[in-house]
């Protein structure tokens, strides 16, 4: 059962963090101490400690306007959550908001997903059709400044993230730095309403073999899979290709309705794993008919995170589908969404998922059954043709992204593979049978 239900969202995002710190409550306020300091003081000698302290930068600091109570205490929430690992945050309003549109699946901005590494700001993925897509930013990117600020000057993610958004028809210019090539790249985009489809490029390959892209995990792709599917298997297809590829993730309820349809009811499908023994959640397919089985194929690669690694995962670790690619990106746990006053959340992880046989991909990362690794050029620009698939003149394309659209090795590989299971009447896969 879960610990805190009705009053959270589960979610599975890449985000970041920074600051060093734990606040404790103090008359309505939360403030941030360095707790290595005092580790064995109690929460109400801790927090009388802290409210002195506070006390005394508010009563001695020379900017006396810097250190409000309010300020002090917002530093505060801040340091002690986003100090935890760097997908725990403290949201105010304005971020809060900008949070729920990235679950609803639509906002403004120029469409890039990014994350911290080592203190860089390091694009994951641009979103399809997106400003940044369009513009050439690609996987692995570093942004190191914007409006000619550098990013080390704002020193919070989340910052950056609100200036790369806001309203459509405004622009913003992006410095980056692309360690394939050395190169500094100077880039000024037009914001747009960014709108998250997330189900994809549904169609009928060779030989009725079905393909469906998933872009992301939002409120509506569970559904959205599911009509898709309908299509593919009133269209005859016999078996199926699931690309991953390039997929940050998003809901954890989302990934375990994509993957339902594939399990027998009440099958486990991913459970997590909180600090108590009791606070292990089961997650298991729905009561319904009869599962569909058909043989599956799924593609990931380096920028497919969270719950794109539950979907591989799960099938992965019951037998239910080869896996083609890279290794996924390995991020494993589970934040759970408080709502707070004024509008405000936090974002705290409560919990680590496992596959149903009980691994962690956590910093691991789901590993192929066959692994085809990309060069960066591969992977640029075939990123670009999965994200416009209605062109299929060459002409056209070679006209619209300067190049000449490339073979797709992974596809063609999970392609391969599927045929072979038609052809020879089944493959028996390491880590589960169906």
């Amino acid at each position: 059962m879960p610990t805190v239900a009705g009053m959270f969202k589960r979610i599975l995002t890449l985000t970041t963090g920074a600051l060093l710190g734990i606040a404790l409550s103090v008359a309505g306020l939360r403030v941030a101490v360095a707790w290595n300091l005092w580790p064995n003081r109690d929460l109400a000698r801790s927090a009388a400690y802290v409210k002195e302290v506070m006390r005394l930068v508010n009563e001695n600091y020379v900017d006396e306007k810097a250190v409000t109570h309010d300020q002090l205490a917002r530093s505060a929430l801040h340091g002690m959550i986003e100090s935890l690992d760097p997908h725990s945050e403290f949201l105010e309003k304005k971020d809060n908001q900008e949070f729920e549109e990235d679950i609803t699946g639509e906002f403004g901005g120029v469409g890039i997903q990014v994350e911290t590494r080592q203190n860089r700001v390091v694009v994951i993925a641009p979103l399809a059709g997106s400003p940044g897509e369009r513009a050439g930013i690609q996987r692995g990117d570093e942004i190191v400044n914007i409006d000619g600020k550098p990013l080390n000057a704002d020193g919070n993610t989340d910052s950056i993230v609100s200036r790369l958004r806001g309203k459509p028809k405004t622009s913003v210019a992006i410095g980056l730095f692309r360690p394939s090539t050395q190169a500094v790249i100077n880039l000024t985009l037009v914001r747009e309403i960014i709108k998250i489809e997330s189900v994809r490029a549904v169609r009928v390959l060779e030989d009725g073999m079905g393909y469906v892209q998933l872009a992301e995990f939002s409120e509506q792709t569970a559904a959205q899979f599911h009509r898709a599917l309908e299509q593919l298997l009133n269209q005859g297809v016999h078996s199926l290709i699931i690309d991953l590829r390039d997929n940050p993730g998003g809901l954890l309820d989302a990934a375990v309705g994509v993957v339902g349809p594939f399990f027998r009811p009440k099958e486990l499908i991913v459970y997590t794993q909180g600090r108590k023994p009791a606070d292990r959640e089961e997650f298991r397919a729905e009561a319904g008919g009869t599962p569909v089985s058909l043989p599956l194929a799924v593609l990931i690669n380096a920028g497919s995170a969270s719950a794109a690694e539950i979907v591989a995962g799960a099938l992965k670790d019951t037998g239910r589908a080869i896996i083609v690619g890279e290794r996924s990106f390995g991020k494993g746990s589970v934040q759970s969404v408080f709502k707070l006053d004024h509008g405000e959340g936090l974002r705290l992880t409560t919990a680590r998922y496992y596959t149903p046989g009980g691994a962690s991909i956590h910093e691991q990362g789901i590993t192929p059954h066959v692994e085809v690794v990309m060069t960066t050029e591969e992977d640029t620009r075939l990123a670009r043709q999965r994200s416009r698939p209605d062109i299929t003149d060459r002409a056209e394309f070679r006209e619209r992204f300067g190049f000449e659209p490339i073979g797709d090795r992974q596809l063609d590989t999970a392609v391969a593979m599927l045929k072979g299971v038609r052809w020879f009447g089944g493959l028996t896969l390491a880590g589960g049978s169906q």
